[in-house]
């Protein structure tokens, strides 16, 4: 079972773990690409860049999926893109604490607000957001 399969507002758990699985997969790969990119000088430098970075995408994961689901209960409007928009900016806020700029936590609240209201409306409307099979 897929994300978009669980309705929103429904199985909070459910619906954050998936989120959170798809998030830890995506800073492992990031982490391994930055570690390839930008050698560490020890083992254990690599290993607390690795770790660091996925855990916040873990964390980004989970405070999307949380956030998301509780907006869609509270408002009671499953289908809305402002609960993902909502979902997306709180996300942009942690990082902005993470990193400890109000600059990074604006500009990500927007920026991964919008990509996630637009991820929905592709999913909801039936247009292709990212295309999984690229046409050249």
């Amino acid at each position: 079972m897929g994300y978009w399969d669980i309705p929103d507002g429904t199985d909070c758990v459910q619906k954050t773990w998936l989120a959170t699985k798809i998030s830890v997969a995506l800073g492992l790969v990031g982490s391994a690409y930055h570690i390839v990119a930008f050698p560490p000088k020890t083992v254990m430098e690599g290993a607390t860049r690795a770790g660091g970075a996925t855990l916040t995408m873990a964390a980004l994961g989970a405070i999307f999926g949380i956030t998301t689901c509780i907006t869609a209960q509270i408002r009671e409007k499953p289908d809305d893109l402002a609960n993902y928009f909502v979902g997306g900016c709180v996300s942009g806020a942690f990082l902005g604490v993470r990193t400890h700029s109000y600059a990074t936590g604006t500009g990500a609240c927007v920026a991964l607000g919008v990509i996630a209201a637009l991820a929905k409306s592709s999913n909801r409307d039936g247009w292709d957001f990212i295309r999984s099979d690229p046409k050249l």
